[in-house]
């Protein structure tokens, strides 16, 4: 017969705190990949929907959302709020591990 026996490490993954700012990371991933869609594929932009993701959208892109111009709409709004993802992806996994980390 085997025991199960749960070894502390040093680095808790298990953190909530770092859970929860992963969660959010993940949310604001979330809103800007379907602004993207939602320009990409010609959603109705007088939807309410559609409108209140593209407000915070242009919030949550910070200074990305016109670093690059390109010359084209498309491509610029793919890399510009493709980076702002990769941003708050890096900023919010680097934050948890702190997090995880101390806690």
């Amino acid at each position: 017969m085997s025991t199960y026996v749960r070894r502390r490490s040093y680095y808790r993954h298990d953190s909530i705190a770092a859970n929860i700012i992963s969660a959010i990371g993940a949310i604001i991933a979330v809103i800007i990949v379907a602004h993207i869609l939602f320009v990409l594929f010609g959603a109705n932009p007088a939807n309410t929907l559609v409108t209140f993701v593209r407000n915070w959208a242009n919030v949550l892109a910070l200074w990305f959302h016109d670093l690059f111009n390109t010359g084209n709409a498309t491509l610029n709004l793919i890399v510009n709020y493709g980076l702002a993802i990769v941003f708050w992806l890096v900023v919010t996994g680097i934050l948890a591990r702190i997090v995880a980390r101390r806690f």
